[in-house]
């Protein structure tokens, strides 16, 4: 669903396009990915419409929220899906890999924690992380999309993962190294 007007698809190209590779890794933890372009969409048009109801103060987190609940009615659909009998040689295939709910649970805080890693990192810095680690965009193409040299780029990239793991020691997700406090 793209924005109706030039100020919706402005406010959209500034305000929501820039965390769809976060929503997308976010997504990887709720949902199938063959469901994933579909949760986003979704999430973009559930964005969009209240959007034109009220001023959203928030949209990047409001974005996370929506995804996260067009994840959970996916779910809901389907739950009332019907069941088919298994027969003998499929019950013999059948290997559940489905993680345990303890797993979820904490896969789910690992990727808020790392959002929120990526969140607190300056604006260049965040760019150029997001940019390497989730478009896996080379040094030189992300120098060239934002119009710095390629040093640069690399000093930020290691500035983010200093700061993204002083964030997580901070937060005892990982342990301190001697000599840190």
């Amino acid at each position: 669903m793209p924005p109706q007007d030039s100020e919706t698809s402005t406010w959209f190209a500034r305000e929501v396009q820039p965390h769809e590779g976060m929503l997308r890794s976010y997504l990887i933890g709720l949902a199938r990915p063959s469901d994933i372009d579909d949760l986003v969409q979704e999430s973009y048009a559930r964005l969009l419409r209240m959007r034109e109801q009220q001023r959203l103060r928030s949209p990047r987190g409001l974005l996370f929220t929506m995804a996260r609940n067009a994840a959970h009615d996916l779910f809901r659909r389907r739950g009332t899906a019907a069941i088919a009998p298994v027969t003998e040689t499929e019950r013999e295939r059948v290997v559940d890999e489905t993680p345990g709910i303890a797993e979820v649970v904490s896969r789910r805080q690992e990727i808020e924690l790392l959002a929120g890693a990526i969140e607190a990192l300056p604006e260049r810095c965040r760019a150029v992380f997001i940019l390497r680690q989730f478009e896996n965009l080379s040094q030189r193409e992300i120098a060239a999309r934002l119009g710095i040299a390629e040093h640069t780029v690399e000093s930020q990239l290691t500035k983010a993962l200093r700061r993204c793991e002083d964030f997580f020691a901070a937060r005892g997700a990982l342990p301190r190294q001697e000599g840190k406090p």
